[in-house]
């Protein structure tokens, strides 16, 4: 029998447990690589693990052992390249098929016709969040298991994330609610300090991302509330915003307050790439929001930029750095833009629109269609989703759900079908109860850690989400793509051409059955193959032209 964690999640018993460290040590001794140095010569299977919350199975990582991805460079001539992961047995699995010149399809066979002289948005990236509870989550660990994690995401032979958002003060997924400077009435913020979390949890999480990583990364940074006395609430939660008007001493505090955190992780080698104005504006509008919030309208976003936000940037020296502007959900577009971008004096300031996830089942993708035809030259970033919300009776950490995974991918070829440029996940790492947070804040994540055995568990989710980052670089742009399916067949798929002259094809299949596939590059042939019930894939292909 298996015991049961304090978030309810039955764990692997102790002989089971013994059992695998034996048969991880024998791997290692008859390894010629050594797993914390693979730096993707090497190819390490899944450690599969079964949980009683899951209708699949979970990857197990150690101190000792962890799986990677097998490499996929160079392509054979006149062959593709594709991986898989599934609900039943797969966790990237690599095969390799050759190119056809006429097509093997049947009736039953879903034809995918791609065009990659039909150019679409450019792609920024994928990522997660590096929040005080994934960095504190993480560094619960070993030094050794700390490091398979962050290579997990970010190395080459893991998903190679490019993007990280960070949190500025307290956020829900903070210990504690806190802020950089709490001093009353310190309007020259001369008490500012970056927090113990910041510098013993977060930043060291992002210098061993850098470390791991051979891609460029994009940080960003999000602020969910001021300093209380800032505010009108004189509190981080419920219903309350900034005192006063923009171009007022404290909004011009604020400025400063966010300038001082990016030059604050500068001095620490953590360069910012971007920032959001304000997490979830609408959220400060609720008199009872349980999570730290700051209410903002368009109109004082807009008057925000401008007046106070954007000069204070450039005054010290921080104009490079993208502002996006929203942070919220998709329902507010085109409307919040309208109001921001409308006005030139800000619309100067801002490079892009954050979106997330939560609501979009309320909103119709023709919302992201509008916004891109009103302001083509801002791109559109998905900046937080998460599964598992704890006002889900029940739902909390269940390890192995494979339709969270799922629901991961459907809405990332959904999005970036219309315009989005990248897709950003929340928390990267949670502990086993799904925390810690201060609002006692629940929910699910990629990763689960469960630091009293010095493990971490990679759940469906990870590998949905890997399907696009390690595959789709920065820069990739998206290409057309024609799906000719029946009624009755329910296959999703997003297409690129990545910088490198590679296409890259991602399928899902949601049903319970296997759907063949021809896909038709005019210029290069066809590609015949079987896509899995409940499974992902990724078809990589060297294009005759560029």
């Amino acid at each position: 029998m298996g015991r049961k964690s304090q978030g309810g999640v039955t764990q692997p018993s102790v002989n089971i447990q013994m059992c695998l460290l034996v048969a991880v040590v024998i791997f290692s001794l008859v390894s010629t690589s050594s797993q914390s140095k693979n730096d993707g010569e090497g190819y390490f299977p899944c450690n599969k693990t079964q949980f009683a919350s899951g209708d699949s199975f979970v990857c197990q990582c150690n101190s000792t052992y962890c799986d990677t991805i097998e490499g996929y460079l160079p392509l054979l001539a006149d062959h593709f390249t594709y991986y898989t992961s599934s609900k039943a047995s797969d966790r990237f699995a690599k095969r390799i098929a050759p190119i056809s010149a006429k097509s093997n399809a049947s009736a039953s066979t879903v034809n995918l016709t791609i065009n990659t002289s039909d150019l679409y948005q450019k792609v920024l990236g994928f990522g997660g969040a590096v929040t005080d509870s994934m960095a504190l989550s993480v560094k619960n660990l070993s030094a050794a298991t700390q490091n398979h994690l962050i290579r997990s995401y970010y190395s080459a032979d893991g998903l190679e994330y490019t993007f990280s958002r960070i949190n500025i003060g307290t956020c829900d997924f903070s210990k504690r609610p806190y802020s950089l400077c709490e001093s009353e009435n310190d309007f020259a913020l001369t008490n500012f300090s970056l927090a113990d979390e910041d510098i013993n949890y977060k930043i060291p999480v992002l210098h061993a991302a850098m470390e791991a990583s051979v891609r460029p990364l994009k940080f960003f940074c999000t602020q969910w509330s001021p300093p209380k006395w800032m505010k009108t609430s004189g509190t981080y939660r419920y219903r309350g915003q900034v005192i006063g008007e923009p171009g007022g001493k404290y909004y011009k505090t604020l400025a400063l307050y966010l300038a001082k955190f990016i030059e604050g992780y500068a001095k620490h080698n953590v360069s910012m790439w971007g920032m959001t104005i304000q997490n979830e504006p609408w959220a400060g509008a609720i008199k009872d929001q349980p999570n730290a919030c700051n209410y903002m309208t368009p109109q004082l976003e807009r008057d925000f930029v401008k007046r106070d936000l954007g000069p204070t940037l450039e005054e010290h020296g921080l104009g490079h750095v993208n502002i996006m502007m929203l942070d919220d959900q998709r329902f507010e577009l085109p409307d919040w833009p309208v109001v921001v971008l409308g006005d030139s004096e800000a619309e100067k300031y801002i490079k892009g629109i954050a979106v997330h996830w939560y609501w979009d089942k309320e909103a119709p993708t023709l919302k992201l269609d509008l916004t891109n035809n009103l302001f083509p030259d801002k791109f559109i970033l998905y900046t937080e989703a998460c599964e598992g919300t704890s006002a889900t009776p029940g739902v909390k950490v269940d390890l192995g759900v494979w339709a969270r995974g799922e629901r991961f991918s459907q809405s990332i070829i959904e999005n970036m079908s219309h315009w989005v440029t990248g897709w950003v996940d929340w928390n990267m790492a949670l502990n086993i109860q799904g925390g810690p947070s201060w609002i006692a804040h629940k929910l699910n994540a990629p990763i689960i850690v469960d630091a009293e055995y010095d493990v971490f568990y990679k759940q469906p989710m990870f590998y949905h989400l890997g399907h696009f980052s390690k595959f789709v670089l920065p820069d990739s742009s998206r290409v057309g793509l024609k799906i000719d399916q029946s009624e009755d067949q329910k296959l999703e798929a997003i297409s690129f051409l990545r910088p490198d002259g590679i296409v890259a094809l991602v399928v899902i299949n949601v049903q319970e059955d296997p759907i063949p596939i021809s896909i038709n590059h005019s210029t290069t042939g066809f590609l015949d193959a079987i896509v899995p019930a409940r499974s992902i894939q990724t078809y990589l292909w060297k294009a005759t032209h560029s």
